[in-house]
């Protein structure tokens, strides 16, 4: 109990004077090795090297790349321009196009960030033309966002994967099924807000113009049908999927599009760059914490905390979701994932429960991290390309929150809408 305190309190004080997260988890890692007598700078090298040394999280920084590309080069104005032309003229229609675009670049990007700045970037403006509430418009964004990490290519489901030693691609089919379930509630919550509130619809689009936003846009529709059906039929690994999907964005931006020059090659490499060590880095800081995590035995110590309720798995699954939140109320998704599956991961399995759903109901709980306050990284998204204070974002984004909780709560109770499905499609 010393030990999980020691670590705890260098990692929140740390982050609390305003370091971040990756050094706090480097200091945390020297704080338990001096306490348990065990202190080795080369070992803690070590670690940290073996964090970024991974096969698997090779997907990360094309996947990343990929994402860029697809901004850059206008994939993700093309997948919005065609859910417009079907949807926009029905009352409300902005939002509909909103759930529908969040969907499609989801089975993109995988990043909930870059999709949400992207929807934001160009939906928001539209929507304020068409005088839709900032709290709806807002909240409908954040909320579309993080469907992104859910539904594969997930960047979370591959950092989840390689943290736990669990499988990616398994990992990616359990999250289509539920990804659509998302996003079908968000449809309902929108269609029920528009409904009473009186939002103006667009004109509606003459078939030929859909026409067009079909042929237009099947380039970039087509990148999923490769990531997915390449993972699905073993033509190629979750690793090797990234790479492809870098290299079709790559063509279809500069060569089919033509919308991005390959002077602009140089800048989406260097946003692409920054952001790969970032997460990278955490990687690497989180092995060398997780590595005395393990010397410490802190997992069979929270064992020991879970043991009157590790024979109902229902109630294991309610406690360890209420857990989680609370943390992403503080934390990134990346570093929960980082920190705590491997801790949480053994304690679901000694109770019991599937180790690919609880990978599923890890990321999707970190997921709604992402629009809860005090950091809400979706959040600060939204209110920093929209220029509008958190407030109103952190209040338009309540109703959806709540369809997802009870979404989430629906998973708990009844599992094989994760587990079932997820056998079928693989």
């Amino acid at each position: 109990m010393i030990t999980t305190l020691i670590f705890l309190g260098t990692l929140f004080g740390g982050m609390a004077i305003g370091l971040s997260i990756a050094i706090a988890l480097v200091l945390s890692a020297i704080a338990m090795m001096w306490q348990l007598d065990f202190f080795n700078t080369q070992l803690l090298a070590q670690n940290l090297m073996a964090g970024f040394d991974s096969f698997p999280l090779l997907a990360v920084p094309f996947f990343i790349l990929a994402g860029e590309l697809m901004n850059a080069g206008g994939l993700s104005q093309r997948i919005i321009d065609m859910a417009r032309s079907f949807v926009g003229h029905i009352p409300g229609g902005l939002g509909y196009v909103t759930v529908f675009a969040a969907i499609l670049l989801a089975s993109m990007s995988g990043s909930a960030i870059a999709d949400t700045a992207a929807l934001s970037t160009i939906l928001l403006p539209m929507m304020r033309q068409q005088n839709y509430p900032d709290t709806f418009s807002t909240g409908l964004l954040a909320s579309g966002g993080i469907i992104a990490p859910v539904i594969p290519p997930s960047l979370p489901f591959i950092i989840y994967g390689v943290t736990t030693n669990t499988s990616i691609s398994k990992l990616f089919i359990s999250g289509v099924f539920p990804g659509l379930m998302m996003g079908a509630a968000l449809l309902l919550a929108w269609r029920w807000m528009a409904r009473n509130s009186g939002l103006p619809a667009m004109p509606r689009a003459s078939a030929a113009e859909r026409a067009r936003s079909i042929a237009d846009g099947t380039w970039a529709i087509f990148m999923p049908v490769i990531i997915l059906g390449g993972i699905r039929f073993g033509i190629f690994t979750p690793t090797e999927a990234a790479v492809v999907a870098a290299v079709y964005a790559l063509f279809v931006a500069t060569v089919v599009y033509r919308q991005m020059r390959w002077a602009d090659c140089y800048r989406v490499l260097i946003s692409s760059s920054k952001t790969t060590a970032i997460v990278m880095f955490l990687c690497g800081a989180a092995t060398a914490a997780a590595y005395m995590i393990t010397l410490a035995d802190l997992p069979n110590q929270l064992a020991d905390l879970f043991g009157p309720v590790m024979d109902h798995q229902i109630l294991f699954m309610v406690l360890m979701v209420l857990f989680l939140i609370l943390v992403g109320t503080a934390m990134d998704l990346t570093p929960t994932i980082l920190i705590f599956a491997p801790v949480c991961l053994p304690l679901a399995v000694k109770a019991g429960v599937d180790p690919i759903y609880f990978g599923f109901i890890f990321v999707l709980t970190g997921c709604l991290g992402l629009i809860t306050p005090p950091v809400g990284t979706v959040l600060n998204v939204v209110a920093g390309v929209g220029k509008v204070p958190m407030e109103t974002v952190v209040k338009g984004v309540n109703p959806f929150l709540g369809v997802y909780l009870a979404l989430l709560a629906l998973f708990i109770l009844f599992p094989e809408l994760v587990i079932v499905p997820a056998r079928w499609l693989y």
